[in-house]
């Protein structure tokens, strides 16, 4: 195996942490980035840019404008043409780096896909934006263990840990139940792009360790760093806990879907159907809704106008509604205009 450019590497060879022989290893990486919002394309990029030989890019999500202050693979372009988030990522990191293999994916993470898309890659890398992707992760890389580093961000906080199925802690150790009552999102607390991009390069340079064999540097520990306040903290998190429903007990609810919910979006009023798995002609039903309301269309995705509300549909009959956190509204929207 053999270097696609020495030139582009030089710098980063020149690291005596990494070397020729890291970077060999960088190259034949596999790695799953699951979500691309903040932390997910700050991941990417440096991840893309490192030379990771393959990067699968998983997002539900299309770009809109108010993601652009700090998703930084994204421009104007993107929103307006409402393109996939992890289609408009790939096609910004192949023009950075073209030796590496990016695969996008146009999806969003459940049990009935999660073996597909995760199972042949060394690293999975948390970008999402809510807990109960996170678990399934979580139950699906302790199963299969495989490692993970969950990462996330809102207002100015960032957290992130490794996860070492078999040596450390895992999210369910740290976290048995999903957070509950009233949690900070971006949509009510706003996020700093400094905020990502920060957690976002921590979480990148654990991977690097990961991935170049030099797994006995990474943290044990979960981390939250406030780039505002100033504030920093660690909790030791190199033990599993003894009785970890996911660890220790081996039960996995999530893989098996056990109570998924519809999932409001981080950062703006909307609710997303994905109990639809069913392949829809969006041209089809591009002409039948231009007498309903406004229709747009790109090869990805269909979105339609009616006020109050606003749903892009994709292909495999998943759907975002947006102007509603009420789930039998938006179950009755989709209902009149896609199920009709």
């Amino acid at each position: 195996m053999t270097l696609p450019s020495s030139e582009f590497y030089s710098r980063q060879i020149l690291f005596r942490g990494i070397a020729q022989e890291g970077q060999l290893k960088l190259q034949a990486a596999r790695v799953a980035i699951v979500g691309c919002g903040g932390t997910g394309s700050a991941i990417a990029s440096l991840l893309a840019r490192a030379g990771t030989g393959f990067l699968r890019i998983i997002d539900r999500d299309y770009v809109e404008t108010s993601n652009l202050a700090r998703q930084s693979l994204f421009d104007e372009t993107d929103a307006a043409e409402f393109l996939p988030k992890a289609v408009a990522a790939a096609r910004k990191l192949s023009q950075c780096n073209s030796g590496v293999d990016i695969e996008p994916q146009v999806a969003d993470l459940a049990p009935d896909n999660v073996e597909t898309l995760l199972a042949d890659c060394s690293l999975i890398m948390d970008g999402t934006d809510n807990f109960e992707t996170r678990y399934l992760i979580n139950d699906f890389a302790v199963m299969k263990r495989l490692p993970w580093i969950y990462s996330a961000a809102v207002g100015s906080v960032g957290v992130t840990m490794n996860i070492l199925p078999g040596e450390t802690a895992c999210l369910a150790c740290m976290f048995p139940d999903s957070p509950r009552g009233a949690l900070e999102t971006c949509e009510t607390s706003g996020i700093l792009n400094a905020a990502v991009a920060s957690i976002g390069a921590l979480a990148s340079a654990e991977a690097l360790k990961f991935l170049t064999g030099a797994k006995s540097l990474m943290r044990r520990t979960l981390l939250s760093q406030d780039v505002w306040w100033n504030d920093y903290a660690e909790i030791p998190a190199d033990t599993a806990r003894a009785d970890c429903r996911c660890c220790a007990q081996h039960e996995f609810p999530h893989l098996s879907g056990e109570n998924r919910p519809h999932i409001t979006l981080c950062g703006r009023n909307s609710v997303q159907i994905h109990e639809q798995r069913r392949t829809i002609d969006l041209g089809e039903l591009e002409q039948r809704l231009l007498k309903q309301g406004a229709v747009r269309r790109n090869e990805f995705a269909l979105r339609f106008w009616r006020e109050p509300y606003e749903l892009t549909l994709f292909p495999d009959g998943r759907a975002i509604i947006k102007g509603t956190t009420d789930v039998t509204v938006a179950r009755s929207f989709y209902a009149r205009f896609v199920s009709a």
